[in-house]
């Protein structure tokens, strides 16, 4: 069955249950997977059963309570900040030089000068680009606290900057790591931090902002996309937003913003309603004070973990749920990750996966520990959700937008990859008119790959049972029953290629094809 005839089937039988507890003693291996699925990135059967053994509400608690070092996967050692600092300051003091030199040059060898300096930075921010994209992945592969990398996903594509324009990878990664920290705890104080980061401010020109000259797109984004949503506020309350938001500016000799005083606008502003003295600060606690903002949070986070379209009801008890603790988002992700809802036929497996979802979760599942070399970065680029380029300030579409013709090869192809093992370089090739953006360009993968390990997924006692091997196989990559074709075709399947014993290449042929199916596309 296509894709989106499952999907269109789920949707056609939604029926809202509401916001009640699931019953303790009703977990199952099933909703343990389902749980890991959405509120991380998968896990091995046995990370499965670690987390079936805690029951429920234990392993609710376990995901939202786990830590890790901050440097469990260090940071690339350019995005240090003691030493990223020496260098932003050494780039500010350059351009400084630069300029004051070029007086004294024709315009013809200061333009060349300066296109050979520009040229030494892009391929310097190329690199930078690829190594944070690879450090990132390494973390959501390796992390103790993957509902922690899971909400950073979510918020690189809620407040969405985007490398491209930014242009310089150490902000991106400190942005990067800002959304870790505050991932799940409170939303308003993100919120505020967000208006101090330079990777934001850089994206969305608050940077050159001043009184007289005000910007209005951080202003605008941030009611619309980040906050209140489309229709809940009005133009003056942009434009008076934005002559508060003036003033910002980022300091490379801190690594810090600091608020200018002479250029903000310190008259007299009105927003929703209200007159002061207003600077960026008090607009985000202005906006805060909105009933919307709690409603539009929790839809969001709804959509995210859930599925499209939440209802009315759920929303508003989410809503509430948000405000009575201040924004802080653990009891709402509680409350949902405990819901009957969450396991209800209506949103279990219907979930198309996201690229990183699909990219981690084969390496999970295959229980591969380290991607071959430029893997990770190229099934990026062929999937369509690259790691700090989302599209715009919207961020990346969902759902139904991740698959298409080329999307659907591609996810074929990449997972035969991981199936199987390789003894000379490979060279995955984005689809055919697909522009690769300069920060993607990959190189071949290693010259070696071993694969997963077919012992550990199909032992040997299974092998001589094709049916046995076929329902170990599909609680491993499927987490539950399959409709009864589907399961038969994958029992014939392993029926017609066993011969004396079961190969290791026979069963990584078997996993090719059911990592394949329009199923595993599901979560």
């Amino acid at each position: 069955m296509p894709i989106f005839t499952i999907c269109a089937t789920f949707d056609a039988a939604r029926g809202f249950i509401g916001m009640i507890p699931q019953a303790a003693d009703s977990w199952t291996l099933w909703e343990a997977a389902h749980l890991l699925n959405r509120a991380a990135f998968g896990g091995s059967p046995d990370a499965i059963k670690l987390l079936h053994a805690l029951g429920r509400k234990a392993a609710v608690d376990s995901l939202l309570s786990a830590q890790e070092a901050s440097d469990s996967v260090p940071m690339p050692e350019w995005a240090n900040k003691d030493q990223a600092l020496v260098e932003l300051k050494s780039q500010r003091d350059n351009a400084r030089q630069m300029k004051m030199a070029s007086r004294d040059l024709s315009p013809e060898k200061a333009e060349k000068i300066r296109r050979e300096l520009f040229k030494e930075l892009r391929i310097q921010n190329q690199k930078r680009g690829a190594e944070a994209q690879s450090w990132w992945l390494d973390r959501m592969l390796q992390t103790k606290a993957p509902l922690r990398e899971k909400m950073t996903l979510f918020w690189h594509d809620h407040f969405a900057t985007s490398i491209q324009k930014v242009n310089q990878p150490v902000i991106m990664v400190w942005q990067n790591d800002l959304f870790r920290r505050h991932a799940t705890g409170s939303f308003k104080s993100l919120t505020h931090a967000v208006l101090l980061d330079p990777a934001m401010m850089r994206y969305l020109d608050t940077q050159d902002s001043q009184k007289g000259k005000p910007n209005e797109n951080f202003a605008r984004e941030i009611m619309e996309l980040f906050t209140l949503g489309e229709g809940h506020y009005t133009e003056n309350d942009i434009r008076e937003a934005a002559r508060a938001f003036t003033g910002y500016r980022f300091n490379p000799d801190t690594g810090s913003v600091m608020h200018v005083k002479r250029r903000w606008d310190e008259t007299p502003k009105t927003i929703f309603g209200k007159t002061g003295n207003f600077d960026g600060a008090d607009v985000i606690d202005l906006i805060f004070d909105q009933p919307q903002t709690a409603k539009f949070m929790a839809g969001k986070i709804w959509e995210f973990f859930v599925y499209e379209n939440p209802p009315p009801k759920a929303v508003d008890v989410l809503a509430d749920t948000l405000r009575s603790a201040n924004y802080e988002l653990a009891p709402l992700l509680r409350e949902i990750f405990l819901s009957k809802e969450f396991y209800s036929e209506t949103t279990m497996s219907t979930q198309i996966k996201c690229p990183i979802q699909f990219i981690i979760q084969l390496h999970k599942e295959l229980e591969i520990d380290q991607p071959p070399k430029g893997f990770a970065q190229n099934a990026q680029q062929q999937l369509g959700q690259v790691l700090f380029m989302p599209p715009n300030v919207a961020g990346w579409d969902w759902g139904k937008s991740w698959i298409n013709t080329n999307t659907l090869l591609a996810r074929y192809n990449l997972a035969g990859v991981l199936c199987r093992s390789t003894s000379k370089s490979e060279v995955m090739q984005p689809p055919r008119g697909k522009k690769i953006p300069r920060f993607a360009k990959m190189r071949s993968m290693a010259p070696e790959h071993s694969g997963p390990d077919y012992e550990k997924i199909a032992p040997a006692a299974l092998r001589e049972n094709p049916e046995k091997l076929v329902e170990s196989m599909v609680l491993r990559f499927f987490h539950g029953p399959l409709p009864a074709n589907a399961s038969t075709s994958f029992i014939e399947y392993a029926q017609s290629k066993k011969g004396t014993s079961f190969t290791d290449k026979q069963v990584a042929e078997l996993c090719h094809l059911m990592l394949s199916t329009p199923h595993y596309q599901l979560c």
